[in-house]
């Protein structure tokens, strides 16, 4: 589903020149479930951002389900998002304005699905996600849990093939953490691929294979036997 190859990502400014990535190799198959971990400033994120078509490399290539991304128009990059990824935040990235409902039908929108068959979709999806009691709601009258419920709603509604979660569990206590990685678990085994950022050692435990970043560079790959959703 991912080929990465020898990928660069630069930042300059007028004095000084930063490599965000430097050479990365990567592949990801369909229905994986790979983390990625590494500190601060390691240049995860801007590799999400990459793979996610949210940015460009500077240099390198990355073919999404066959497509080389990096000579796509921004159009070509967007039609290719819709319905085949899936987004995931620390900070939930919902709409302060919209309801729980709106927030979630938002992508099905985007696709142009008729009024009825989007009500059908996001119910289920609510459903699923236990949290359906609460779809008049705002964002602001919900628990950090709950707002991460409805992130991953929004997420899955399209039913996409790729999932990207930045930090899922970051701002979430240790109960609604774990809650959270049994949903990402549970779509995985159901045949979707994650690819997620994290800096928690229980969360990449999860992971079918677990990559390392230092420095802009892929440094230590390993295969984990991973953990079945918990109770």
């Amino acid at each position: 589903m991912i080929q990465i190859q020898n990928l660069k990502k630069s930042f300059r400014t007028e004095e000084v020149e930063t490599l965000a990535l430097n050479g990365v190799n990567l592949k990801v198959a369909e229905g994986e479930f790979v983390a990625i971990m590494g500190p601060s400033g390691c240049g995860k994120s801007t590799l999400l951002n990459i793979i996610g078509m949210l940015d460009n490399p500077t240099d390198g290539s990355y073919k999404f389900a066959g497509h080389e991304v990096g000579g796509l128009k921004e159009s070509q990059r967007t039609q290719l998002r819709k319905g085949n990824l899936g987004f995931v935040f620390q900070s939930f990235n919902l709409i302060d304005e919209l309801t729980v409902f709106e927030n979630v039908e938002l992508p099905l929108i985007y696709l142009k699905m008729s009024k009825a068959e989007r009500k059908e979709k996001v119910q289920k999806v609510l459903e699923r996600m236990k949290i359906a009691h609460r779809e008049k709601h705002f964002p602001q009258q919900l628990s950090g849990g709950q707002q991460q419920r409805v992130a991953i709603a929004r997420a899955v509604v399209t039913n996409p093939k790729l999932i990207l979660a930045d930090e899922p569990t970051g701002n979430l206590d240790s109960k609604n953490g774990i809650e959270v990685m049994n949903l990402l678990t549970e779509l995985n085994q159901e045949g979707t691929t994650i690819v997620m950022v994290t800096h928690s050692d229980r969360d990449s435990h999860y992971a079918h294979r677990v990559i390392n970043l230092f420095d802009g560079q892929i440094v230590t790959e390993s295969q984990n036997k991973p953990m079945k959703a918990m109770v």
